[in-house]
């Protein structure tokens, strides 16, 4: 790449930039040194005398917080775009796309939703447990189409919220069975649509055949604390495994 040189900028005329100086204009004695500018850097701030202040100490800076790679999957519609938006402290990346026509008798989502949208790629959002943590959230498509992408998103994830609808059971077989197999710790989370189950928890529990290690939760994608909770369920979880994995 070719250097780019700073333009040689002329001497202001008279009538310029020294014309309207203050003493040209009321008679001011011009004081040395270049008429305009600062002559050097500004002297150090000294707090006041008697004041008390004193200058803040000089450290090592904050190390930044560790990042924490967290899935959020699921069927069909369950609610894992509002999920992460519900929770993100960014605008949360999304790649929805409108609902045509090819998709009927594709992507069913039963006869009370009224969804014209879906994820036809991933969700993406981030927020931060404390000055230690970070989540980084990362809510995975629901159609069968898109699962050849599951493999790349779950690389490098402690753990996943599977989102469950108490309604459509079967939708979320395909995310707890890939989880199973890839050994990733989850935990799943009922998303109560119109705050309330069609299903008590421990009959969900029985349908989907889930041992009691996998802790099962109920939550609202909408709320915001609902989300950190059942997040948070997912972090301990995650960090159980690390613990034992570190001591066997």
């Amino acid at each position: 790449m070719d250097s780019v040189r700073s333009p040689e900028w002329p001497v202001a005329p008279l009538g310029g930039v020294a014309g309207n100086s203050a003493a040209a204009r009321y008679g001011v004695p011009s004081a040395t040194g270049p008429a305009v500018g600062r002559a050097g850097p500004p002297p150090p701030y000294q707090p006041p005398s008697g004041t008390g202040a004193t200058s803040p100490p000089v450290g090592k800076p904050a190390a930044p917080p560790i990042p924490v790679k967290i899935l959020v999957a699921g069927g069909f519609g369950v609610g894992k775009t509002t999920t992460v938006g519900a929770i993100s402290e960014i605008a949360p990346l999304t790649t929805e796309a409108e609902m045509t026509s090819a998709g009927i008798g594709v992507d069913d989502l039963g006869a009370r939703s009224t969804k014209t949208t879906t994820t036809v790629a991933m969700d993406f959002g981030c927020v931060t447990i404390d000055r230690s943590l970070k989540l980084y959230l990362f809510g995975t498509p629901g159609q069968a189409r898109f699962g050849f992408m599951w493999d790349d998103l779950a690389r490098g994830a402690l753990g996943a919220l599977v989102v469950v609808d108490s309604a459509r059971l079967n939708d979320c077989f395909p995310a707890v069975d890939f989880f199973e197999r890839a050994g990733l710790p989850f935990v799943v989370g009922v998303n109560a649509f119109d705050g309330r189950l069609a299903l008590e928890l421990n009959e969900i529990r029985w349908a989907l055949a889930i041992g009691d290690h996998v802790p099962l939760v109920q939550f609202d994608a909408r709320d915001r604390l609902s989300v950190r909770d059942a997040l948070l369920v997912v972090l301990d979880r995650a960090l159980d495994r690390a613990t034992r994995d570190r001591s066997a």
